[in-house]
């Protein structure tokens, strides 16, 4: 590639990624909230609509149940109608029905809505993954993923002080705060799909702010990408079902989410435990130190482990600390169980961006459109199992401890995992980073 190749290459990069990235963030930040505010909301909706701490649980995960079932069609159909398109009219449906819990009056109704969601939401994730893949090449990968994962802990940072300033409008134009809460925050979902239609770009050469020879850069970089796996036999969509490395991969997955959502489902009512306090406004403000504290690791570590080949060992690490943090804080008094659970959050939340780079580096085609959903379609079951192995956990104990411990216990395994995962053919061995 010449100088000015390689100039026009770069400089259509940055321009993609102040262009897209800033909203993708946006809509990953209104899609995880839109997933985890029953946290916050638990103590108000279950003490209003008279849903048990069991039947709550349950709910909260069982949203991964339709989400599970619809990623590889949802994906496969992004792939045929564009991503401008479809994630638009995910973002527009499932803003729709996270502000339809506000008319949730029970067990089944709650059920129901949750099921609705996961429907409405599915494709979103491995979506964008797939979006990102077709604009950035290889090297760039690490660092706009992690960006758009941002998204995550900046839901959690946000979301939590919002979030409890809803909850204190309980009975304001006679609704409950739990309610103002879902209507709100679906409402900003909706808002920001109709908007998508408006920002997102499928491809380079349809992009109105790109240079000609950008646009030329960016393309021919991704078919060289795609040329490469396709003779390698990794664009093929039986490949996605069929390479081993994928049941590695699930499996690492499964194990990150159920410490992800177990600490994000949980985090709101633990803190209010060890404050002895109810949820509120000054509960959102301390649980969002934790996720600020994830933030900053975000803003380092996955570009930093992909740049130097050292992914996997980066990510053990990360969920080794994760695990560790989550085992003490189920031990220590309140100022430093506060501090392990911080050091759980940038654990669990750094090490995901960088699992992501695993597929999209190794399959191309129809086979990471249908590999990169099936490993968030099986592994986003973790979501659905967190809550509920917690609470079991806990009653079968006899304490909150065990709850935790079941989450740390599966960072740990997912720490050993990471190290079976292959190292691409022309890395270096892991080694440490300075």
């Amino acid at each position: 590639m010449s100088a000015r190749d390689d100039g026009a290459l770069a400089s259509g990069i940055a321009k993609a990624r102040r262009r897209l990235v800033p909203f993708l963030v946006l809509m990953f930040t209104l899609a995880y909230l839109d997933r985890t505010n029953v946290g916050l909301a638990e103590q108000q909706f279950r003490a209003d609509t008279g849903v048990s701490e069991g039947a709550f649980a349950l709910g909260a995960g069982i949203f991964f149940v339709g989400y599970a079932v619809l990623e590889v069609p949802s994906n496969l159909l992004l792939r045929r109608v564009g991503a401008r398109r479809w994630l638009a009219r995910i973002m527009v449906s499932w803003g729709v029905v996270a502000a339809g819990a506000c008319l949730a009056r029970g067990d089944w109704s709650f059920w129901a809505q949750r099921v609705l969601l996961g429907v409405a939401e599915a494709g979103f994730f491995p979506g964008v993954v797939l979006y990102l893949a077709t604009w950035f090449p290889r090297a760039e990968r690490g660092r706009v993923i992690g960006t758009f994962y941002f998204g995550l802990p900046l839901a959690l940072v946000l979301g939590s002080p919002v979030g409890g300033a809803l909850l204190a409008l309980d009975g304001a134009l006679g609704l409950h705060g739990w309610q103002w809460l879902f209507l709100v925050e679906g409402a900003l979902a909706s808002a920001v799909g109709v908007a998508a239609l408006f920002v997102l770009v499928d491809r380079p050469e349809d992009a109105p702010w790109l240079g000609a020879d950008e646009a030329r850069a960016l393309s021919d970089a991704a078919a060289s990408e795609e040329s490469a796996k396709e003779q390698a036999g990794a664009a093929s969509l039986g490949r996605a079902f069929t390479d081993p490395v994928m049941l590695l991969l699930i499996a690492l997955y499964t194990l990150i989410q159920v410490g992800s959502y177990g600490l994000a489902f949980s985090l709101p009512t633990t803190i209010a435990t060890l404050l002895g306090v109810k949820v509120g406004p000054l509960v959102g403000l301390v649980s969002a130190g934790p996720w600020g504290v994830a933030l900053l690791a975000m803003a380092v570590l996955p570009d930093r482990a992909v740049r130097s080949g050292r992914e996997r060992i980066t990510v053990a690490a990360l969920l080794a600390a994760a695990a560790a943090g989550l085992a003490l804080a189920a031990a220590l008094p309140p100022l430093p169980a506060i501090l392990a659970l911080s050091v759980t959050a940038a654990g669990i939340t750094a090490a995901q961006p960088i699992v992501w780079t695993f597929p999209t580096t190794r399959l191309g085609g129809a086979a990471a459109a249908g590999g990169i959903a099936l490993i968030s379609s099986v592994g986003n079951l973790g979501g659905f199992a967190a809550p509920n192995l917690r609470v079991l956990a806990e009653r079968a104990f006899g304490t909150p401890a065990a709850g935790f411990d079941v989450l740390a216990g599966a960072a740990a395994l997912a720490a050993g995992i990471v190290l079976l995962v292959p190292r691409r053919r022309g890395d270096a061995p892991d080694r440490v980073a300075r």
